[in-house]
């Protein structure tokens, strides 16, 4: 059963999500929070397996609440999906710097919305993938020159071009369909390269591809 807590000081946007999370037979509602503090004292409460939280809330805003959940040792098993009004959201790119599994646009469909719950909780896939590569890449092309690549070095040739097919948005398996190799064999090699980098989820793969210049904006479809 996948435990999700909803932060968003909306009641109507809680009760619409809670209405459609609970129907599911493998996901349940474990808790609910107005603000980003209360919402931080339920992720350690509850430690819910996927919080759903709202970028702009009173009290503390989720970007801060969810910097303190990633920053926390005990909660390294809890997954962070921010939710935004626009899909070009500057808060959200920081958010999965800081860890964020992903993000979502409140209006997104009810099915991408099961789909995202279930797939970070698998870690196979990121969230909003075309909607993240505009987000991260517009960010890219407006920052500094890309960072030492020095982390780089861990990887092996193969975990490397795997790590710039993950940049670009593929899934695992759209990323065994272009090397020619077997879903899992791909997926096996994302999760070498996460953890050789220590980045938590997909996410932050993405990011560091394009903070360290292994993936350009440019290169986005």
């Amino acid at each position: 059963m996948i435990r999700v807590l909803l932060a968003d000081d909306q009641s109507l946007v809680r009760a619409g999500f809670r209405a459609l999370l609970d129907a599911q037979p493998d996901i349940e509602v474990a808790g609910e929070a107005a603000d980003g503090a209360k919402a931080l004292r339920r992720v350690r409460e509850l430690r819910p397996d996927v919080v759903l939280m709202d970028i702009r809330m009173p009290v503390l805003d989720g970007l801060a609440a969810t910097r303190s959940v990633i920053g926390d040792p005990g909660l390294a098993d809890v997954k962070v999906v921010m939710l935004t009004t626009f899909d070009l959201d500057e808060y959200v790119f920081e958010a999965i710097r800081s860890g964020a599994s992903g993000f979502l646009v409140k209006d997104t469909e009810p099915d991408e919305l099961l789909r995202a719950v279930r797939a970070v909780v698998a870690g196979d896939a990121l969230l909003s993938p075309g909607v993240t590569r505009r987000l991260i890449a517009e960010f890219a092309a407006r920052s500094k020159e890309p960072a030492a690549a020095d982390a780089l070095a861990r990887l092996t040739e193969r975990e490397r071009e795997v790590m710039a097919l993950v940049g670009i948005g593929m899934s695992n398996e759209e990323i065994a369909r272009r090397l020619v190799v077997s879903p899992l064999t791909a997926k096996t090699h994302v999760s070498r390269a996460m953890v050789k980098l220590g980045a938590r989820d997909r996410a932050r793969l993405v990011v560091l591809a394009y903070e360290s210049g292994l993936v350009r904006p440019g290169w986005l479809g």
